[in-house]
């Protein structure tokens, strides 16, 4: 292999939790809340999958929002507006809370890298191996990997709201290869989502799937990637 495209979130790096993410945007807005109401209110969010990142709603989600839910990473704005409206479906002390969840996931502090994550980038570099991101996304998340000191292991930033279409559309993967100049078959895709990710294999692109895990659950998550490479 002489390319490799990873995911981002559940790949290379990992979303704060719901009670983080909730903490966090009462703190900076001076909104309190006591600690029942507080526990209760990150779960409820946490059901509704109002978390970029985090899980997948764990109901249906309501009837006005499907539409906007399947296409929700081929804009910003259809991303902002899923998001938001599944937290609102959960009662804040005040409605501006819900854009400030939303704000908040984008910040680079509610992310971290996987703990191998910058070993096995910087393996690859010295192995003279080109590095995508390809992300289906709504948002610029070329800050994070800058904040994190990861962005100079990486070639190229596949956005699906950059180019108006989702994983597993093919158009992504190969714009990715186009952009490093390599071969599809040269190329392994490495994700934690079977569907999205595994659409890199329509254009012959190795895949290799990764368990979207808590940062401490997944130390050494990344590392197979080395052996598939150098195999």
């Amino acid at each position: 292999m002489t390319c490799v495209l990873f995911d981002f979130s559940g790949t290379l790096f990992r979303i704060e939790s719901t009670l983080s993410w909730l903490s966090a945007v009462l703190a900076e807005t001076g909104v309190g809340l006591p600690e029942p109401e507080l526990t209760r209110t990150a779960r409820a969010l946490d059901a509704a999958g109002a978390l970029p990142g985090g899980a997948f709603p764990s109901r249906p989600v309501p009837e006005a929002l499907a539409g906007v839910w399947k296409v929700r990473d081929s804009s910003a704005e259809l991303h902002r507006a899923a998001y938001t409206g599944l937290a609102r479906q959960v009662p804040l002390p005040d409605p501006r809370l819900h854009d400030a969840l939303y704000d908040r996931h984008m910040a680079p502090d509610a992310w971290s890298p996987y703990p191998d994550a910058a070993d096995v980038l910087d393996t690859l570099r010295r192995r003279d191996v080109a590095v995508g991101v390809v992300s289906n996304i709504g948002w610029d998340l070329r800050p994070v990997f800058r904040a994190h000191g990861l962005d100079p292991y990486v070639g190229a930033y596949v956005l699906s709201f950059e180019h108006g279409v989702q994983k597993p559309d093919p158009r992504l993967f190969r714009a990715a290869c186009e952009a490093l100049g390599a071969s599809p078959r040269d190329t392994l895709m490495v994700g934690d989502d079977r569907r999205a990710d595994g659409g890199a294999a329509t254009l012959g692109c190795g895949v290799h799937f990764v368990d979207h895990l808590p940062v401490a659950e997944r130390p050494l998550g990344l590392r197979p990637v080395l052996d598939l490479v150098a195999g």
